[in-house]
């Protein structure tokens, strides 16, 4: 499962669960693989990431060293900045671990780096 992915998944569908964002990593096999770098692409992306959840969750893997809290003014134009984001956005994956609901604890597992968010009947929300 790469960053990308988890910027995007709540478990809002458990019931009592009003937000069920951001979900809290554990990884336990981490897998980099290259893959070319799209200037354009990364510059689309970002606006529509949650930075603080994005940085959060590459500092919960052990990846976070090269991002800033903050998003940098002017990122656009610093290709540098736009590769680090790219590395842990695109080229770090989580193989296997878990997804944890911050208000249930409820855990979702990571394998072969497929979350696996389904709910059993009796969880689900009505």
């Amino acid at each position: 499962m790469k960053l990308l992915t988890h910027n995007l998944l709540s478990s809002k569908s458990l019931k009592g669960v009003k937000v069920g964002y951001p979900l809290r990593i554990i990884a336990k096999d981490v897998k980099i693989s290259e893959s070319a770098f799209n200037k354009e692409f990364v510059k689309r992306i970002i606006p529509k990431l949650d930075w603080k959840v994005f940085v959060n969750a590459a500092v919960q893997i052990g990846h976070g060293n090269d991002l800033s809290d903050e998003l940098i003014d002017d990122y656009e134009d610093d290709e540098e900045y736009l590769k680090k984001v790219h590395h842990v956005l695109m080229e770090v994956e989580i193989i296997n671990g878990e997804l944890i609901c911050p208000e249930t604890a409820r855990v979702f597992p990571i394998s072969s780096g497929i979350p696996n968010l389904l709910l059993n009947e009796n969880e689900i929300s009505p």
